[in-house]
């Protein structure tokens, strides 16, 4: 038998049960309309800053230019690039260090970064610490050359033209701490030669005082040199690295040379500062990856000496840590000291 009573009763509380769920639902709403979303979510809302902390005109800000320019296009944001040369790129690192962790300024660095954080003292920030790796760009070797004026055209030439003139002999690099310096310190280290480094602030004046015979050596990355190689107004002696390059397979490297255990490959990557969300690090990355796939792209990077790398944050962070590890080492044992 029907309860008229009952069913009045259930008439009456489903508009109750409605309304409670209405609330319910409003109130859900409310709170994630409240609720700070992800800076990753809408990022990028306004231009980059890509930091280069070297000279323009150089491979690094070649490379980091190009960087910038193509990745305006995936990000739909202009990437700026700002030149802060000075004290081995630690001023640009410096900056960039200390910039809010927004994911709207990164770090084009060099193998300056781990050799200046190695050999230091006075850093005013964490080499790794400070900064989130995002990826490396390029690999690049080294050649030394010299001057047409030094007679010499062997390692070993000069290495006995080094001790027969002790204090004598000039070495221009892109700036204390940049891989140069470093690749000439090695070479003093181990032939145990005394030779006055003359500092610039970047390559291109590097190249300019060496093209007029105002120094009388320097290392560098391979392709600045080869045209000028080629018309006789510089002279290649060898290349740094491990093995011999592709870009110059005549020249026998260092290490073969007599210098056993010497080498060095400069390289390029890309830092945000510490605390950028890992989601936009991620993005950078692997758009940045598919910039340096381009065949376009790794045109252009050959012809300025450089082998893409695109690797991951994760496998970034590791290799700047063994780099890390690696100069504070030789810096220990040959007595390199960065001022």
């Amino acid at each position: 038998m029907s309860d008229p009573a009952g069913t009045c009763r259930a008439g009456r509380r489903q508009p109750v049960l409605a309304a409670v769920l209405l609330g319910l639902a409003a109130s859900g709403g409310a709170q994630e309309a409240g609720a700070q979303p992800s800076p990753a979510l809408a990022w990028p809302v306004k231009p980059l800053r890509l930091v280069i902390p070297f000279a323009p005109g150089g491979t690094t800000d070649n490379i980091g230019r190009l960087v910038a320019q193509r990745l305006a296009e995936p990000l739909g944001q202009t990437v700026v690039v700002d030149n802060r040369p000075g004290a081995g790129g630690m001023i640009g690192a410096d900056l960039v260090a200390k910039a809010p962790p927004d994911g709207y300024t990164m770090l084009m660095m060099t193998i300056a970064f781990p050799i200046n954080a190695g050999m230091r003292k006075d850093l005013p920030f964490d080499p790794i610490r400070s900064f989130a790796p995002v990826t490396q760009l390029v690999s690049l070797p080294l050649m030394l050359v010299v001057h047409p004026s030094l007679p010499v055209k062997t390692v070993k030439e000069l290495a006995v033209l080094a001790r027969a003139r002790p204090g004598q002999l000039t070495y221009a690099t892109s700036g204390h701490g940049t891989s140069p310096h470093m690749a000439a310190a090695m070479f003093t280290w181990i032939t145990k030669t005394d030779m006055i480094h003359v500092p610039y602030k970047g390559n291109a004046p590097t190249l300019t005082d060496l093209l007029g015979g105002q120094v009388s050596m320097t290392f560098g990355i391979a392709h600045q040199f080869l045209p000028h190689v080629k018309t006789g107004r510089l002279r290649a002696i060898a290349v740094t690295t491990a093995k011999r390059t592709a870009f110059a397979p005549q020249l026998p490297t260092i290490a073969e040379s007599g210098l056993e255990g010497y080498e060095i490959s400069a390289w390029q990557g890309i830092l945000a500062p510490a605390g950028t969300p890992k989601e936009i690090v991620g993005r950078m990355s692997s758009e940045i990856g598919r910039i340096l796939r381009q065949p376009d792209v790794v045109e252009r990077l050959t012809a300025e000496g450089a082998e893409p790398v695109a690797s991951t944050p994760e496998a970034f962070g590791e290799y700047l840590r063994a780099e890390l590890a690696r100069w504070s080492r030789i810096g220990r044992e040959a007595g390199i000291r960065i001022e």
